[in-house]
């Protein structure tokens, strides 16, 4: 029935635009017996053409370009924004949306509304209650920290460091006078002497140390004790020996802890009784060495030695040598001389390992004097090779 009526109107359209068309006699009775009359079950089917109009172009205007033919919403979906979020591949593009910007209105601007005070002292108790008052003190020392801010710091310059010149080598005897015009105070200086030495530090086995006996200087009471017995001990009470003992003195020393002597010597056959008090004796750098010659048989020589002016050197982790030579009141023959047995001591000490074929060359590489508190001077080497060889004649006449 709904598609009967559906078909009657299409018809009645259709005749009202023709003004030939008439409806014919069993139409009529149908309309007007509609609700009492009944259809045929066949009716006759009335054709339907469809009717174009062209759109008449205004003056002065070109013609439109006709509307993009919609898309069936039946047959594509329509999807939202949030929905196109989440599809990995999607035909349809998300189109960007632009919002206005909005700019907040400064205080001054601001037109005063009635009822803007309360409103303003209501915001003023809420961020109150959020953010309480801060002390005057942090609000000083933020108000500090602004100024110190804005002070405008000078960009940093560099400074040229300044090489100072290094002072040339000099003569001996010049050196030793430049020394004592420095020593200016109110003691008796010591005139120190600093040898450089070129030997890596990681060769262990290429140590530089001995024991050297000074020409000149004044002697200094030195208490000495021998480790021996027999005939031994008997020599060394003869040349001067003061403490002389066999078991009964290590078992003395290791009871008490602690020694009474500053030189130390013993026979070859003592030294394994030795390492009973061997901490005591390394404590205070007196534990017998054959490199020192402190292990000896001949003690009328050693224990006389040992009385004069002995002096011992070390190297140490810096490969230097420090050692002092006598005193400033001394002349400066007897300085000349005493520097020269030193460097004649250096050069005997030197290790084997260490081969080269000049005496100095790749051994001594620097050689400086000084006085307690002064300052310091480079000697020539040659100026020391002069004096060695000067001290080595004298020896031998």
């Amino acid at each position: 029935m709904a598609g009967m009526k559906v078909l009657l109107n299409q018809a009645r359209r259709h005749c009202l635009t023709k003004s030939h068309c008439h409806l014919r006699p069993p139409f009529s009775k149908f309309i007007s017996s509609e609700s009492n009359a009944i259809p045929n079950p066949k009716p006759e089917s009335v054709p339907i053409q469809p009717v174009s109009y062209s759109i008449k172009p205004k003056d002065n205007q070109t013609e439109t370009p006709p509307p993009p033919p919609q898309k069936d919403s039946a047959t594509s979906p329509i999807w939202t924004r949030e929905d196109i979020r989440y599809l990995k591949d999607s035909p349809q593009s998300i189109s960007p949306v632009s919002y206005p910007t909005r700019i907040a209105p400064l205080p001054e601007y601001s037109v005063a509304a009635p009822g803007g005070e309360e409103d303003k002292e209501r915001e003023k108790g809420t961020a109150e209650s959020v953010n309480p008052p801060r002390p005057r003190a942090f609000r000083r020392l933020v108000e500090e920290q602004q100024e110190e801010e804005q002070v405008k710091v000078p960009f940093p310059s560099l400074i040229k460091i300044q090489n100072k010149d290094k002072k040339p080598p000099l003569d001996l005897t010049e050196a030793l006078k430049l020394v004592k015009a420095n020593a200016k105070r109110n003691f008796d200086e010591t005139i120190e002497a600093h040898v450089r030495l070129g030997i890596t530090q990681s060769r262990s086995d290429l140590i530089v140390r001995g024991t050297m006996t000074l020409p000149h200087g004044a002697s200094k009471a030195v208490r000495i004790a021998v480790f021996a017995e027999g005939a031994d001990a008997d020599e060394a009470r003869d040349a001067g020996a003061d403490i002389v003992g066999g078991v009964e003195l290590i078992e003395e020393i290791a009871s008490a802890g602690k020694i009474n002597f500053e030189k130390c010597f013993s026979t070859q056959q003592f030294m394994p009784r030795l390492f009973k008090i061997s901490k005591i004796l390394n404590k205070h750098g007196l534990m017998p060495n054959p490199k020192l010659g402190t292990v000896t048989s001949d003690f009328s020589r050693a224990v006389k030695e040992a009385q004069k002016n002995q002096v011992k050197f070390r190297m140490d982790k810096s490969a230097i040598v420090h050692v002092g030579l006598g005193k400033v009141s001394l002349p400066d023959a007897a300085l000349r001389e005493n520097i020269s047995a030193f460097m004649n001591a250096v050069l005997l000490a030197k290790p084997a390992g260490l081969k080269k074929t000049s005496k100095y060359a790749g051994y001594v590489n620097s050689v400086h004097i000084c006085s307690t508190m002064g300052p310091g001077f480079p000697v020539s080497i040659q100026s020391l090779s002069k004096a060695v060889d000067q001290y080595n004649k004298m020896l031998l006449n």
